[in-house]
């Protein structure tokens, strides 16, 4: 059941490394997490999702806000896993790593319309957007091929881990999970939402540890340093994003 290999240092060689990978592998699922229970108590299809938007706009602004950011932390996360898979099955690594990560981007799509959805509730009201909604939901765009990707790259890439001893049978089923997980914009959050978001919470963050503690810690000074350019960079993101706003 845990037949798993240990995590060398040697073993994460390449970008992401070791902190934003194995960081990105234990935050990752707890956003997306903490994002299905946010909206956990409305019903799952577009028009209750717009509807709770209506009447409670921060939570549920907030509740996707930690779904993408998980998704895009996701990408980190995956590229670790696929170093890691791609010592011993790197066939399995390849298309495993393509496919999920192509579904990630594709998710990331989905929030664009999830929000511009959100702000239609805002410009005009809940009816409009709905309506609004309803005449596009469906409608072919070239993110609809990529559909294949967001559910069999989880099983492809679970497969993987099992056979290249990164994960036992247990974690890998669980990572696999992630293929129940719904596709499209405006989700909510129901049981296959749950199981396959603890599915993930099981196999990723133990590995994020496990990355972390591969090699030796870095000195203080290292730590302040880096803190520090990531409070600037992040501040010069929120900057510039109220620069490009048209008020």
């Amino acid at each position: 059941m845990f037949n798993e290999r240990s995590i060398l240092q040697n073993d994460i060689d390449s970008f992401p490394g070791r902190w934003l990978g194995g960081l990105s592998l234990i935050i990752a699922p707890i956003l997306l997490v903490i994002s299905a229970l946010l909206r956990i108590q409305y019903n799952f299809f577009f028009p209750d999702q717009l509807a709770a938007y209506d009447t409670h706009p921060t939570l549920m602004l907030t509740s996707y806000s930690l779904f993408l950011i998980g998704m895009i932390l996701l990408f980190p996360a995956i590229l670790i896993l696929v170093q890691l898979i791609s010592i011993k099955k790197p066939s399995l690594g390849l298309w495993g790593g393509l496919l999920v990560i192509v579904g990630l981007f594709a998710r990331a799509f989905h929030s664009g319309v999830d929000h511009f959805a959100f702000q239609i509730v805002e410009i005009e009201n809940v009816e409009v957007a709905t309506n609004f909604v309803g005449e596009f939901y469906g409608m072919f765009n070239v993110v609809n091929i990529l559909n294949f990707s967001i559910l069999f790259g989880w099983i492809v890439l679970a497969i993987g881990a099992y056979l290249s001893k990164v994960f036992g049978w247990f974690r890998s089923l669980a990572l696999g999970m992630m293929f129940v997980l719904a596709l499209g914009v405006l989700k909510g959050t129901n049981m296959t939402t749950i199981i396959s978001l603890t599915g993930l919470c099981i196999a990723l963050p133990p590995l994020g540890v496990q990355v972390l503690k591969s090699g030796s810690k870095p000195k203080l000074k290292t730590v302040l340093f880096y803190v520090v350019i990531i409070v600037l960079v992040l501040s010069s993101w929120l900057f510039m994003s109220e620069m490009e706003s048209p008020n």
